[in-house]
């Protein structure tokens, strides 16, 4: 399958989101199918930490865009994110949950968790499961050879609100696919 580059998430967060449902993440031997993202834009988005911190805003300025925005979640899990600048606006998409398709040995060892759908439901269990750290902030990760994105076919994508947040609850960019057991949560505007 083809190679998501960087152009990629020259476009609004949004479109992002969505169209990342399906692709495939591939990280040092690790690799599972993107059932669940969200999007978050710099403006007009309360729950965007480019509208609260400082140092997202500058991370930003200073990054292009497809890089990795990795930070540490309530000092307990760390989240993926992939920065997004385009005309029609700049924000992050979260990968919230994956399918793990392989490398399901290592992702067990890492969550001491044998159920598959349990490994990757979640954007915390994701990234414990792929290894995935504060050192991969500000990681060109598309141009490296043993991390990136593959395109993908996507089932039935369903926009649903956010989770996990307290500002702009309403706003339906979280994107999943339907069916599927393992996304973090059920659908709720179905």
């Amino acid at each position: 399958m083809e190679r998501i580059q960087p152009s990629f998430f020259t476009r609004d967060p949004v479109s992002c989101a969505r169209d990342l449902v399906g692709a495939t993440l591939f990280w040092h031997g690790c690799e599972g199918r993107i059932v669940e993202t969200e999007a978050y834009a710099e403006i007009g988005d309360p729950a965007c930490h480019a509208s609260f911190r400082p140092a997202a805003r500058a991370f930003m300025a200073s990054h292009s865009a497809g890089t990795a925005y990795v930070y540490l979640n309530y000092g307990v899990h760390w989240l993926f994110n992939i920065l997004v600048k385009g005309p029609q606006g700049a924000g992050f998409v979260l990968l919230r949950a994956l399918e793990p398709t392989c490398g399901i040995e290592r992702m067990i060892e890492r969550r001491g968790v044998r159920e598959t759908r349990h490994l990757c439901s979640g954007p915390g269990k994701l990234t414990r499961a792929f290894g995935i750290e504060g050192s991969s902030h500000g990681a060109c990760f598309l141009k490296d050879q043993s991390t990136g994105l593959r395109r993908g076919v996507p089932g039935r994508v369903l926009a649903d609100t956010r989770i996990g947040i307290t500002r702009a609850t309403e706003l339906p960019w979280r994107f999943l696919e339907g069916g599927s057991p393992h996304i973090s949560r059920g659908c709720r505007l179905v």
